[in-house]
């Protein structure tokens, strides 16, 4: 007997460092119970997630392990990165372990996954699971993300659409509204894509 689903408004999303809530958001809006847990009202580092979790996006800040990190006034940290990191896939293992009975072959969560823009986070957790630029779904500028986790591959663009994509890409140099506000820009490129974000909402629902 296959398991009765949830119904849409019972399906629990933990959004862990979810700041904006963007990566989320396609959740919400189709009426899930989203939970954002992110600072300051929530620490993933002490959270402790509920039971009959769905699914879990998280997005652990990059700061640590960005290759672009080249002016910084302060050491590269790896360890401190890593406790935020730690922190999420914590969480997720937590939920991971409710299972029901012994010869449970399906995972308790019915997806989770990790996101961190391409750089030395990948010396501790390996090899993504998925690649990939967000004009790849149609969102205008180029940023190299990976994932990691348990989940369906989103669609990204069909060959025609992603050269026209790509032809029209901004790269966020001098986006819109922000007149050359280099602060306003990174705050901008740390926000999920939202056209990946509606696509991997599409493959995992």
């Amino acid at each position: 007997m296959k398991p009765k689903l949830l119904p849409i408004e019972d399906r629990i999303i933990l959004d862990l460092c979810g700041g904006t809530g963007a990566w989320s958001r396609p959740y919400k809006e189709a009426g899930y119970d989203v939970r954002n847990i992110t600072l300051p009202e929530y620490d993933v580092q002490t959270y402790k997630p509920p039971e009959n979790v769905y699914g879990i996006l998280a997005a652990p800040p990059c700061t640590m392990f960005s290759v672009a990190r080249t002016r910084a006034k302060t050491p590269r940290d790896l360890r401190g990165g890593m406790e935020l990191v730690y922190g999420c896939l914590r969480i997720i293992w937590e939920c991971q372990y409710q299972i029901e009975h012994d010869n449970q072959r399906k995972p308790p969560l019915k997806f989770w996954a990790l996101e961190n823009p391409q750089g030395l986070l990948e010396w501790f957790l390996g090899k993504p699971t998925f690649r990939f630029q967000p004009y790849e779904f149609g969102d205008n500028y180029s940023k190299k993300t990976c994932l990691w986790g348990y989940f369906n591959e989103p669609s990204k663009l069909i060959l025609m659409e992603l050269q026209k994509a790509k032809r029209s890409m901004s790269d966020l140099v001098t986006p819109m509204n922000t007149k050359g506000d280099f602060k306003k820009i990174k705050e901008l490129r740390s926000i999920t894509p939202p056209k990946f974000a509606q696509a991997f909402f599409e493959a995992n629902r």
